[in-house]
């Protein structure tokens, strides 16, 4: 569960070695990561909740997902942190970005949490090493995002560990009420994919097309789309 958990932090590592970036680049990176989010959230965590749950359950989650992203947009302020007065600035979009990823990984912990504490020892190497393998370039995303918007790299990848250590919390609840927490696996799956569809086209595709690179990061995020499509089937 930790390993699955600091996948997270060891994905933002990367941003260490970027000294600087161009518009081109960083338009084909959050395509990219943006195309394995969705291949996360389309192939992995809504056909999981679909499996064990309806479809009404389903539609649910994923609205409910998206309609809490939704109203943080709305209620979260600007944090002025702006280095002529001393400070530095965290924008709005950042920290929606890092609601999202908090929000999103609280079930996938649970999810985790509880396919170990059913006794099926197999069923839950398989739950979180599927988590695990889409958590590394989310972390990476999240402090690819937060460095664009000026924060600092240490910075950065702190914060990007800190949205995984929730999923070790939400795992330990996970597995210690298990028999809850498999009701509520269907509902946070579907809920998590709503958050990650809703954060993807509200924030990352708009970020991609803004620069004059728009077919450089459509194609990046089709090749991101696959690549997490086919981590997940050499794994199954």
């Amino acid at each position: 569960m930790w390993l699955c958990a600091l996948a997270t932090g060891a994905g933002a590592l990367p941003i260490l070695f970027i000294r600087q970036i161009s518009h081109r680049q960083m338009d084909v990176l959050l395509a990219y990561t943006a195309g394995i989010m969705v291949a996360a959230s389309t192939y992995g965590l809504i056909p999981a909740s679909l499996k064990l749950t309806n479809l009404w359950v389903l539609c649910c989650g994923v609205l409910a997902g998206a309609l809490l992203l939704n109203i943080i947009e709305k209620v979260l302020p600007h944090v002025d942190l702006k280095h002529d007065s001393g400070k530095v600035l965290v924008p709005h979009e950042s920290l929606m970005m890092v609601s999202a990823m908090t929000i999103h990984n609280i079930p996938e912990g649970l999810s985790v949490g509880a396919s170990f504490g059913s006794g099926d020892d197999s069923l839950g190497l398989v739950v979180a090493l599927s988590i695990g393998l889409q958590n590394a370039p989310e972390g990476f995303l999240v402090a690819l995002f937060l460095f664009h918007q000026g924060v600092r790299k240490g910075v950065a990848i702190l914060i990007a560990t800190i949205t995984g250590m929730i999923e070790v919390v939400a795992s330990f609840i996970g597995y210690h009420i298990v028999g809850v927490a498999l009701f509520l696996v269907p509902y946070g799956l579907a809920f998590a994919g709503g958050a990650m569809l809703f954060i993807v086209y509200k924030e990352l595709i708009p970020e991609t097309h803004g620069h004059g690179y728009e077919r450089s990061a459509t194609f990046a995020f089709l090749i991101g789309l696959l690549s997490m499509i086919a981590v997940v089937e050499m794994f199954r």
